[in-house]
């Protein structure tokens, strides 16, 4: 803060922060006020108003001022107790690369812990040592602090029975400490591990202390580590001088030893924390491997990395403003040392990174709030043309007008407007800017909408302005409808009576037409369940008339822990296709519950949304859920099935109801997608996370889609 020329009421005063050197921050506080000669009494009162909220305002101040960034940097290389052939050589190379990354970004030297075999000054990365590391980083971390979580190593899997979160698989995500024993016994248990839900817990604890948390994981089974089986390959192939070593181990190929006392995770907070300030990387599916090798390729100075920490520090160097960025520049490093290893192991499955939590919040920062309103997707350059890996699915639509953004090697980013040429389910073309046909093939491209699709807006008819405070994910938006025979609602403004909403449109198909709610409040959710509503209906209509080869999805009536029935959702679908209605969700009875089955036996992963719309309008996430999971649905065989079962409590309450199932096959390298299906605040971002790009286009259409209703109050003796 610069001193004023001119005469100033305030003084400069220095407010030092212990262990930070003689350099702190600068703020301003008052004089000591001169003697006024028989005040008065109004005056008097102003200046203490006047000084109290001065004291707020230096508090707020000196808030943000000691608001910190850490980061705990975890790198296993040598699994002690067990032989060397199953040991890594880049996780302390790992660590080193991202301590420098971090220091780049403004993380002090002081704020970065490092557990590391073969790093100079670090601690071993034992169990223990990683457990205390993490309980004084969470000691340390207060409100509006942010922190970073990085683990580098081994990782694998694991039939856990006593975890309280079941995967879809089955399986559960471990990280290998230096000092891990194999004691897999009836209890299925390691010793000298972290499991995902201690993971959690952890993540559970720093978000009860408003610390926003980023976690990345370079091993692995990593997709869900923080949720709480083929044979492992060799650990080290190809010449010594350009090894590739995988970090995929099976549990059972560890030696066994005497375990160590468990104590690796904090007490769960009372409640669960919502994760508007959590983020997470993966460097693979739960089902695959990772490697690490030399990095950069063909480089004199290469050494061995682990990909994803590579990718990571290169995309930095773009200086990217948000999380989903920073992956977006990830992913474009991927395919050349992807194409390079497919061609030397023909044989593997390949990793494919994946992310989950507030990605559209800003990098580096403690911000529930997105940095962007609307999407931005990963963009191809080939010659005259850009390839976008979104489409119809996604909310785009033929003639959009779209922001078209280059990054170039130095960050500095350029753009220009285009209009979309050419469309498909999950994919889009459009021609090269002609102010950006001079950029080199090097930058980062980019597309953005610069509006919402007006033909899926919902169209209100109305005698005055659209309520303020609106707030909606994109594509879903509210426009005011220019006549009634195009108006899919009427709003009628009844004063002290409430608001009056008539429902024109068929698409809600609603057994009451006229609704009058209680205030704007009311009136702006149901506003905005219903622009929800009409895109949902548009995505139902694109998986028509699509199947999803081994996806499966049934609506199950429970009484207590028996199940009653099952209902398969495609067969509740076709009849109602074929009477040309919207499919009806089964009507319990008293005293039973609904809940949604899906299995998945495709042998591929699975994109996959799950969302409701209850009684009274509000938007209901099921999966991916609030919790900021991945909507990559885990891979599953006619074999082993990966199969998981949704409770649905919201479907409970009699009235108007509708419930979305989206599924399309996953494929790697691309930024996380939901079809449009977000859970928008007005304050506060919620968790928008993803899978992958859209299907080849030879598996465009395996889409399923349906969207099924439930009216009026359930009755006792309904059946299906």
């Amino acid at each position: 803060m610069k001193r004023a020329a001119h005469q100033s009421s305030f003084s400069l005063v220095h407010w030092g922060r212990p262990g930070t050197g003689a350099h702190g921050t600068y703020m301003r506080r008052p004089r000591q006020p001169r003697p006024i000669l028989a005040p008065r009494r109004e005056g008097t009162r102003q200046l203490r108003l006047l000084q109290v909220l001065l004291v707020l305002w230096l508090l707020a101040c000196c808030s943000l001022a000691f608001a910190t960034q850490r980061a705990l940097l975890v790198g296993v290389s040598e699994l002690v107790n067990q032989p060397q052939a199953l040991w890594l050589q880049a996780p302390r190379n790992d660590v080193l690369l991202m301590r420098d990354a971090l220091q780049k970004q403004g993380f002090a030297a002081t704020d970065i812990a490092v557990l590391a075999d073969g790093v100079n000054g670090a601690a071993l990365p034992e169990a223990q040592a990683i457990h205390d590391a993490l309980t004084k980083l969470l000691a340390q971390s207060r409100s509006g602090d942010f922190v970073l979580l990085y683990f580098s190593g081994h990782g694998t899997r694991l039939r856990d029975i006593v975890k309280r979160y079941q995967e879809p698989d089955g399986l559960s995500e471990n990280f290998l400490a230096r000092d891990v024993r194999g004691t897999l016994g009836a209890d299925n248990a390691l010793a000298g591990d972290l499991r995902d839900v201690d993971f959690d817990a952890w993540i559970q604890s720093f978000l009860a202390k408003n610390v926003f948390v980023a976690s990345v994981f370079d091993t692995c089974s990593a997709n869900s580590m923080t949720r709480g089986t083929v044979d492992a390959p060799p650990t080290a192939e190809g010449p010594p001088d350009d090894e590739v070593r995988w970090r995929g181990l099976r549990a059972t190929q560890l030696a066994a030893g005497a375990p160590p006392a468990r104590a690796l995770a904090p007490p769960a907070p009372a409640e669960a924390v919502p994760r508007a300030r959590y983020v997470a990387f993966f460097a693979s599916e739960s089902h695959q491997i990772t490697p690490e090798l030399r990095l950069p390729r063909k480089a004199r100075n290469a050494r061995p990395q682990g990909l994803l920490t590579w990718a990571m520090v290169e995309a930095l160097s773009r200086k990217p403003a948000t999380w989903r960025e920073l992956f977006d520049g990830v992913l474009a490093l991927y395919p050349p040392v992807i194409d390079e290893l497919a061609q030397r192991f023909p044989t593997r499955e390949l990793p494919s990174p994946v992310a989950e939590g507030n990605l559209d919040a800003p990098l580096f920062a403690n911000s529930g709030a997105p940095a962007s309103t609307r999407p931005v997707w990963r963009a191809q350059r080939s010659g005259d043309s850009l390839a976008i890996k979104a489409g119809l699915l996604d909310g785009l639509a033929q003639q959009q007008e779209l922001r078209v953004l280059a990054t170039l090697d130095d960050g500095t980013v350029r753009g220009a407007s285009a209009t979309v040429a050419q469309i498909k389910l999950g994919g889009a073309w459009l021609a090269v800017p002609t102010a950006l046909k001079d950029v080199p093939g090097s930058a980062f491209w980019s597309v953005t909408p610069m509006s919402e699709l007006a033909a899926t807006a919902l169209r209100v008819r109305a005698d005055k302005p659209l309520p303020a405070g609106l707030s909606l994910d994109y594509p879903a938006a509210i426009r005011v409808a220019d006549d009634a025979a195009t108006a899919d609602v009427r709003w009628t403004d009844l004063g002290p009576s409430g608001q009056r909403l008539e429902l024109l449109a068929p698409l809600f198909g609603a057994s009451v037409s006229t609704v009058v709610l209680p205030d704007a409040a009311a009136l702006r959710r149901r506003l905005q369940a219903l622009a929800q509503l009409k895109w949902l209906s548009q995505l139902q209509g694109y998986g028509k008339d699509g199947q999803l080869d081994g996806f499966d999805a049934a609506l199950e009536v429970w009484s207590g822990e028996r199940m009653l029935r099952s209902v398969p959702i495609a067969s509740v679908a076709s009849v109602a296709q074929a009477a040309n209605a919207l499919p009806s969700l089964p009507l319990a009875r008293t005293g039973e519950r609904l809940r949604l089955n899906v299995r998945n036996t495709s042998g591929r992963s699975l994109d996959l949304v799950i969302a409701g719309i209850d009684a009274r309008g509000n938007l209901q996430p099921v999966y991916p859920d609030e919790s900021g999971e991945t909507n990559r649905f885990k891979r599953g065989t006619p074999e082993q099935p990966s199969v998981k079962r949704f409770d649905l409590p919201w479907l409970d309450a009699a009235g108007d109801a509708r419930l979305l199932v989206m599924a399309v096959p996953a494929t790697p390298y691309s930024a996380p997608r939901l079809f449009g299906v977000g859970y928008a605040q007005a304050d506060v971002s919620e968790v928008r996370v993803r899978g992958g790009q859209p299907p080849a286009e030879s598996a465009e259409r395996q889409v399923f889609a349906a969207l099924l209703r439930r009216s009026g109050t359930a009755d006792a003796g309904a059946r299906p």
